[in-house]
């Protein structure tokens, strides 16, 4: 039995591993600065209330980890004849499917850390903003080819209409 975020035939291309490296170390050092600013104002109170705050602190700071690293294994994209599928979620997934003939146009957009991680965002938008989508955490070259190939479809898809 298929699940309704499995297409039919259609294998899911996942986004690169250094997006949960980014997010890790964007995570860890705002969690470091919070959790040293709270352990001070915690050891003004009581040596165990600093012991408290900075175990939680790192038991949350470890979760995070975790959760970042299945956040970012969860977004996924599949190119179909007529649409574009992109899933991701972990407690409450998400597919969107956009047809190429809605789209309108596609943004590429790489922030100056996602440059140094050699990653890029690929936006879709169309007239419904509910179904515009985005896939971020792709390599520079392949966002080029999705953004070029979903053009070229959607121009296609448009001509139709």
């Amino acid at each position: 039995m298929s699940e309704p975020f499995d297409p039919p035939g259609e294998p899911w291309v996942r986004v690169s591993p250094k997006l949960a490296t980014l997010r890790r170390l964007l995570n860890i050092g705002a969690g470091a600065v919070l959790l040293v600013g709270l352990t001070v104002l915690a050891a003004m109170a009581s040596t165990w209330a600093a012991v408290a705050v900075a175990v939680l602190g790192v038991a949350a700071l470890g979760w995070g980890w975790v959760i970042v690293g299945r956040s970012v294994r969860s977004w996924g994209y599949a190119e179909r004849a007529e649409d574009l599928l992109v899933t991701r979620g972990v407690l409450n997934r998400q597919l969107v499917v956009v047809p190429y003939g809605r789209m309108q146009f596609v943004d590429v957009t790489a922030g100056p850390l996602d440059r140094r991680f050699g990653l890029a965002t690929v936006q879709l938008h169309t007239a419904a903003a509910a179904s515009d989508a985005q896939i971020p955490g792709l390599v520079p070259a392949e966002a080029a080819r999705l953004r070029d190939r979903l053009a070229a479809r959607g121009e296609a898809g448009a001509a139709g209409v």
